[in-house]
């Protein structure tokens, strides 16, 4: 249930890395003993070309499917959550596909809020995808 329809590569993550928002946020949860990547969360100024929107950071939240419901969403969440509010946002926006409806509950129950639905936001694969934008004021926390 995402809208990625590239695969990442070493190289797109450096790139990626290299090129990371001072502003940034990014927090990866790590599987122990072995290690192993087993989640990310990004946090982003939602634009560059105006100091309007500085308050605002835009999430993206990665969680490997055999790991989901063990509390590493929450867990990324609450770091990336501490982090924007010593970074100065105020508040995180974010949207979850129409039909991911269990990324849906995990965002509501972190106390985001509805914005509204964009329809057929993205394509993926010669289909449209629906995507619900979201929204939480870190002061509501």
């Amino acid at each position: 249930y995402t809208v990625m329809d590239t695969p990442l590569t070493v190289e797109f993550e450096r790139q990626y890395i290299a090129h990371f928002p001072r502003r940034g946020v990014f927090h990866v949860a790590e599987l122990q003993p072995e290690p192993r990547i087993v989640g990310c969360q990004s946090l982003e100024p939602l634009a560059s070309y105006t100091h309007a929107f500085d308050h605002v950071g835009v999430m993206g939240t990665y969680v490997d499917l055999a790991e989901r419901r063990r509390g590493i969403g929450r867990r990324l969440f609450a770091a990336t959550a501490a982090a924007a509010s010593r970074q100065g946002y105020e508040k995180i926006f974010t949207y979850v596909r129409a039909d991911n409806l269990a990324s849906l509950a995990f965002h509501l129950k972190l106390g985001f809020r509805l914005v509204g639905t964009a329809q057929r936001q993205a394509r993926l694969h010669g289909q449209y995808v629906d995507e619900i934008f979201i929204e939480k004021f870190l002061a509501d926390s």
